[in-house]
């Protein structure tokens, strides 16, 4: 038997500028029943009794409001929660392991956010009676038999201590105004504020008023904060946004030592590096991003790292996704590649007050996509914007052939109008090229934005769009700063795979910098490497193959990665390990092929 789900995004939903085409064609209306009518808000108010799931409404919405869906009865018994009439529901919830660190990855808006507050206490679940006053009573009744019962029989009495680390860390500076030291001395319940601001590298930021730290800082003095409370289960909600490769391993060994005294953990994140490195079991929450969420079962890290990029729950016998997100060694592909330079540069030396950046020459030839990969503050993007024509050097000199496209690490949403509007008035025609909407605007579903107002977009949202942007203008060489920032690990794999086709089909180019290492394995065909001492002295290698780029990179870092022998993903062996030490002796920092031995005997 067939569920069915109909979704309106209030948003999106304009009646007074449209001639209510869903009223009018809905084929239950015409046969005299009331399927879709105008609620009193003035908004499409959908009967998933009566609908027959047609999806004649979706298809003559002229805003894209309308989400028709089917899903399995099986699901209805577990529905969680439901926000309202034709509103987002999220079915099943993650299941905290004590002494464990769980992983929860999936889709922006399939309610990961939705399944902590319900984890924390700050939601009571409505089992999606939506009408009614949701009670503890009735949940606990619904958890009879079940495992996480006894979790929220002591969350709903109060006896459960909840430490929550908020994805929105910029709300951090509304709440404290003053120095990060006498906020981390005032939460402190744990008297470990000394060994948490050392390791999570935050001493320089003490004497820092709050709104006056750079983002990676506020993302560690949120994470340092929840982990100085003295709680039961600890949620992390994104923690790696902003952070460098350093700073997100300091991060996940900060985490995983709040599980190893015994609590409970739930880890929220995109980057899956990261995610595998800090989570002993993953679950996955797949579903339509805005409609439905489907929390997976409990799979052990590598294997449910394995599923997601499979598109595919083994144990659920669901597939989320109709391909296989798949990696490759760096092989073939230098031998490959165009002789043809597109770009070139002599030694550069740029100089700030306090900072300096030396970057050894190089060039750029077409059909090559260049990762840049370093800690924070070395310079990355400042040497990319001397490329991009923005910044002039001290010293050296640039050659440029070709025209480039350049999306800024920091974006602004202060542009008066649509999404729509802001393509035709950038980008032209550009955004209607049919490689462009099929490799990158498609499955990134830009038409869910195009009736949005740009400054009401998220901050992924507005990542989508620029990068978008950047690949409709007319250029030969496309540089993208951060392009992973605040998106969900689904699209970072569809941009990944976008840039490589976009870049090579037609002979372009492209320089990536950012600190996602799947993503960077994905995209790069070269790498260049900046190392030195963040906020001082930035210096930044020729470009390399990927192999020696990696390796110079992760020695810096003091971490191996060998290959999964089944996705022939990279993955961080663990500290010390067999694998780790074995690899550092060799030099082999970064493993190139699948199949290393002893697989399993890292797990």
């Amino acid at each position: 038997m067939v569920h069915r789900v109909a979704v309106l995004d209030d948003d999106l939903c304009h009646s007074d500028k449209c001639g209510l085409e869903c009223i009018r064609d809905c084929p239950v209306n015409i046969n005299g029943e009331d399927c879709i009518h105008l609620g009193e808000e003035k908004l499409a108010v959908i009967s998933e009794t009566l609908c027959i799931g047609c999806g004649i409404c979706v298809k003559v919405c002229p805003f894209d409001a309308i989400t028709i869906l089917n899903l399995g009865e099986e699901l209805t018994k577990d529905k969680v929660h439901q926000y309202g009439i034709n509103s987002f529901r999220l079915y099943r919830l993650p299941t905290p392991r004590r002494g464990q660190v769980v992983g929860l990855v999936g889709r922006n808006g399939v309610g990961k956010s939705t399944a902590l507050q319900i984890l924390s206490g700050q939601l009571i679940p409505n089992l999606g009676d939506y009408e009614h006053e949701p009670s503890w009573d009735k949940f606990l009744d619904y958890l009879s038999g079940r495992e996480l019962k006894e979790h929220f029989k002591r969350v709903s009495t109060g006896e459960v201590r909840v430490s929550l680390k908020p994805q929105a860390v910029y709300k951090l500076p509304e709440i404290w105004r003053k120095d990060v030291r006498s906020l981390l001395e005032k939460v402190d319940e744990t008297g470990e504020s000394k060994k948490v601001i050392a390791e999570l590298g935050l001493t320089e930021a003490l004497p820092k008023n709050v709104p006056d730290l750079s983002g990676g800082e506020l993302q560690r003095v949120a994470v340092a904060v929840a982990a100085l409370k003295n709680a039961d289960i600890y949620l992390f909600d994104e923690p790696s946004s902003f952070n460098d490769v350093y700073q997100r391993m300091a991060v996940s060994r900060l985490i995983r030592e709040i599980a190893a005294k015994g609590k409970f953990v739930v880890l929220v994140e995109h980057d899956i590096t990261f995610l595998d490195y800090a989570s002993d079991y993953v679950q996955i929450i797949y579903g339509e991003p805005g409609a439905y969420g489907v929390v997976s079962s409990l799979y052990p890290s590598r294997t449910g790292i394995n599923s997601l990029l499979e598109g595919m729950l083994p144990q659920e016998n669901i597939r989320f996704r109709d391909r296989a997100v798949t990696f490759q060694a760096p092989t073939a592909v230098e031998s490959q590649q165009s002789t043809e330079v597109v770009a070139s540069y002599t030694d550069i030396k740029k100089t700030y007050p306090g900072f300096s950046l030396d970057a050894n020459g190089g060039e750029l030839t077409r059909g090559i996509v260049l990762g840049i990969i370093g800690a924070n503050a070395l310079g990355k993007t400042t040497f990319l914007r001397i490329l991009a024509g923005e910044e002039k050097p001290d010293s050296g000199s640039v050659n440029v052939g070709a025209k480039i496209a350049y999306k800024p690490q920091y974006l602004r949403s202060d542009f008066p109008g649509t999404v729509q509007e802001f393509f035709t008035e950038k980008v032209g025609k550009g955004y209607d090229d049919p490689n462009l909407q099929a490799s990158l605007a498609a499955p990134l579903r830009m038409e869910k934005l195009l009736a949005r107002n740009v400054s009401e977009l998220s901050g992924g949202e507005l990542q989508k769009v620029a990068i978008v942007a950047t690949f409709a203008q007319e250029a030969d060489i496309y540089a993208l700063d951060e392009p992973s920032a605040f998106v969900d690990v689904e699209d970072r794999f569809v941009i990944a795979k976008a840039i490589g086709r976009l870049v090579k089909a037609v002979g372009k180019s492209a320089m990536v910098i950012d600190h996602d290492i799947q993503l960077l394995d994905l995209v790069s065909d070269r790498m260049l490497v900046f190392t030195g001492r963040p906020g001082k002295v930035g210096s930044a290698t020729a470009p390399l193959g990927k192999e020696d780029g990696m390796n110079i990179f992760l020695k810096e870092v003091g971490l191996t990665y060998r290959r999964d022998i089944n996705s022939g993903r990279p993955r961080v062996n663990k500290p010390d390990g067999k694998l780790d030490r074995e690899q550092k002796e060799k030099g082999q920092y970064y493993y190139v092929t699948r199949g290393v031995p002893r697989e399993a005997a890292e797990e």
